[in-house]
């Protein structure tokens, strides 16, 4: 598959890069995709969460009224999970949510994204980009050239770039990482995958 490499100002420019068949032209395999990305999302929870249960609330052990007699319900205590202000039952507690997957899994998933992408055409290789200066201008203007700036877009760089980084941290649907750390979650979720040029050969070293 070979795909027009698009300039910094939105041109195509006379070179065509190929995207390997075996990592952009597999037949996806949605299960795979479906774990890689519940995996994805259960180790980013932190586990924080706790209530207050029946032994942790603070409160006199005194026996409410007489066992029998009433005519009502025995009750003991008024830090029973059933009373109003009474501690939770069953509450949650603190938790590790990570779980691991078999490497050649992940892989699978990931070759299973990209290849939903190109089949749907939302693929886009720019040349390498180099920002001498910090600006947020600068990267809406790219986005701009491009005609992204109404898309979610994931832009995938070969190596570490601050300037472009940093240049568009703040813009809300704009995540930009290096070619060795994309994952499935990342690219399924942009409406648009902006590839520099450099992050191709990563991309088919790794996943290959």
């Amino acid at each position: 598959m070979k795909v027009k490499v698009i300039s910094a100002k939105g041109k195509a420019t006379a070179k065509e890069v190929s995207l390997s068949k075996e990592v952009f032209g597999i037949e996806p395999n949605d299960h795979a995709i479906y774990l890689d990305v519940k995996q994805h999302l259960a180790n980013r929870r932190q586990g924080t969460h706790k209530a207050k249960e029946r032994a942790e609330i603070t409160g006199s052990t005194r026996k409410i009224k007489k066992q029998k007699g009433t005519g009502g319900a025995r009750a003991g205590s008024i830090k029973s999970g059933t009373r109003v202000g009474g501690g939770r039952i069953f509450g949650p507690r603190p938790r590790n949510y990570h779980f691991k997957l078999n490497v050649k899994l992940k892989r699978l998933a990931r070759k299973s994204a990209f290849s939903y992408k190109a089949v749907s055409k939302d693929i886009m290789v720019i040349k390498d980009l180099k920002f001498d200066d910090i600006k947020t201008k600068d990267f809406e203007a790219l986005l701009s050239n491009l005609k992204l700036q109404d898309d979610k877009v994931l832009m995938i760089l070969g190596e570490q770039n601050d300037n472009v980084y940093l240049s568009s941290r703040n813009l809300k649907r704009v995540k930009v990482v290096t070619a060795d750390s994309v994952n499935t979650f990342d690219v399924l979720n942009a409406t648009k995958v902006v590839m520099a040029e450099s992050s191709i050969e990563v991309i088919e070293k790794i996943l290959n």
